[in-house]
């Protein structure tokens, strides 16, 4: 495979901080982390445009560079090279930025690092809404993290509406586990359980619920431990109530729960949920995360644009999870042939 062109949006604003990353590894220039990654028979790049087909070209170099540093690192398990990719992703948030200031490509690899472990049971994607970005990051998830683990990781989508649920799973292979919610015992019942397809997707259960009470009953279902939620669509109605309540009910119970809010920052997509917060609608998104996260992002959770707004890269919030899941337990195979 011939080198590629290193090309990528806002180049001039990152660079500096990318070489610097770069160079603490061992590794002189992009070029250099290309040509360590082919020679392992890895393709960051490739990997990143399959899971989101409508990433930024930042984002694919971001993964060439963070990967390569995991190789040079020589991480050996996936975990340790999520961590390491973290460091690759962060080198490319522009300084002074919202990203910066948050340091989200290091929270990026943690979280994926965190998924790798064997003490994380469940991971939800928890949307206002049944989502295609949030479908995205979970495929690749299903498909690559259990390659590494001993244990599996199961991974659910939970959000608000039964029908979108339903279309999400038979779109996109899931498991559609179609439930009902009795308001009298407070207990969940399930009506029935579809899958759409027989292979790894079909092992993503896929929820739709009516309200936030029936949305925290799900997470108990599943026993969820880590989730991030989906950000601008009813961030109010649905997902930050969700993971506000079930965060305080597991505390209650002595029970971890790592909670990741996908974050906000400014945009300008407004529909009555947002409201509140007037023309910076990610504002109140990005406040509601701010009161049950323990790790906020920035940017929106699908929208590559909004992301790379925020000074990060161009790729949504919930496929980069699933990206960064599956360049970190690539490099991790190839570590360990």
């Amino acid at each position: 495979m011939a080198i590629r062109e290193v090309k990528f949006e806002s180049q001039d604003r990152r660079m500096k901080q990318v070489l610097a990353a770069l160079n603490e590894n061992g590794i002189s220039s992009i070029e250099e982390a290309n040509e360590i990654c082919e020679k392992a028979g890895l393709d960051p790049y490739k990997t990143c445009e399959e899971t989101q087909m409508i990433c930024f070209e930042n984002a694919k170099w971001a993964y060439v560079v963070g990967s390569a540093i995991a190789l040079k690192k020589g991480c050996k398990t996936a975990a340790e090279a999520a961590e390491a990719i973290g460091i690759g992703l962060q080198s490319f948030c522009i300084p002074g930025s919202v990203a910066d200031d948050r340091k989200v490509g290091i929270g990026h690899g943690n979280l994926a690092a965190r998924l790798l472990r064997e003490e994380t049971e469940c991971f939800a994607f928890l949307a206002g809404h049944e989502s295609f970005a949030a479908a995205e990051g979970a495929i690749k998830i299903a498909e690559m993290a259990n390659k590494v683990r001993q244990k599996p990781l199961r991974v659910i989508l939970n959000g608000l509406g039964k029908d979108a649920a339903m279309i999400i799973s038979r779109i996109n292979g899931f498991t559609y586990v179609q439930t009902q919610f009795d308001y009298f015992t407070g207990e969940l019942k399930v009506v029935k359980t579809k899958a759409y397809s027989n292979g790894p997707r079909a092992k993503v259960n896929c929820y739709g619920a009516d309200d936030v009470r029936e949305g925290v009953a799900i997470m108990w279902r599943e026993n969820v431990d880590v989730s991030i939620t989906g950000n601008s669509t009813n961030p109010t109605r649905f997902q930050h109530p969700t993971a506000g309540t079930y965060k305080k009910e597991r505390i209650l119970a002595g029970k971890p729960y790592f909670s990741v809010a996908s974050g906000g920052g400014t945009g300008r997509t407004l529909h009555p949920d947002n409201m509140a917060a007037g023309p910076a609608s990610y504002g109140m998104t990005d406040t509601l995360g701010r009161m049950h996260s323990d790790a906020q992002f920035a940017g929106s959770s699908s929208v590559p644009a909004h992301v790379e707004m925020m000074g990060f890269l161009g790729i949504g919030n919930n496929p980069m999870v699933g990206c960064t899941v599956a360049c970190a337990v690539n490099v991790a195979l190839a570590l360990n042939k």
